[in-house]
């Protein structure tokens, strides 16, 4: 949330059973929205679990689907990275989850923008 607002725009938390995205951030001028999956990983994880909702939403709002994530290192947040476009694959019909190589997403991050 506070990285949205540093960024100039108008996030609002989803419920905590909101099952395809945590935030909702409104472009400030636009409009626009950006759904933005908040994912908190102890630093040195190799994994993060993503849901078949989470992965449907990114595939079918592309270009307003973020994974933010977010390493934690003891009692500290690390700086969100920010992942567009994250899944480029559907998932099979009965998966309900999939674990993706967390460094290999992060290689594909950059800060928030």
């Amino acid at each position: 949330m506070e990285a949205e607002r540093r960024l100039g725009r108008e996030p609002q938390r989803m419920p905590h059973d909101h099952p395809g995205y945590d935030i909702e951030s409104r472009i400030v001028g636009t409009g626009r929205l950006l759904f933005i999956e908040v994912k908190g990983k102890i630093a040195g994880k190799p994994t993060v679990t993503i849901s078949k909702t989470q992965i449907l939403t990114a595939l079918n709002k592309p270009d307003e689907f973020i994974l933010a994530v977010v390493q934690i290192d003891g009692d500290t947040a690390r700086e969100p990275v920010y992942i567009h476009r994250p899944f480029t694959q559907p998932v099979d019909f009965a998966v309900t989850s999939v674990n993706y190589n967390l460094a290999d997403l992060l290689a594909r991050g950059a800060s928030p923008a």
